[in-house]
């Protein structure tokens, strides 16, 4: 009998960054990896140096992203959509507009 094993890296907590799947022991998100590798082409080096990870970790968070993929890839535009939203509307800038 074939016993599945897993490596518990990854968490989720409704208290830590909305509930969305982290690096156990972080706040740094499996959509913050698959973001790193996916849309700005670093390599798992280069992520777990820019994240203070190991491999291990990083490679950990890509696998579960590549599992659910198509929820964290949702979950990664309706995000992109909020931050051109408050952006448009000005939310959180410090400084008054230039024109208008």
């Amino acid at each position: 009998m074939d016993m599945i094993l897993s490596i518990n890296l990854i968490v989720s907590n409704p208290d830590v960054r909305g509930g969305r799947p982290c690096i156990a022991g972080t706040t740094i998100t499996v959509a913050d990896v698959a973001i790193a590798k996916v849309f700005q082409m670093l390599d798992v080096d280069d992520i777990a140096d820019h994240y203070e990870l190991s491999l291990q970790q990083v490679h950990a968070a890509l696998a579960y992203y590549y599992e659910h993929k198509a929820e964290i890839d949702q979950s990664i535009q309706e995000r992109r959509k909020l931050a051109e939203t408050l952006k448009e509307q000005r939310i959180g800038s410090r400084h008054k507009p230039l024109f208008g």
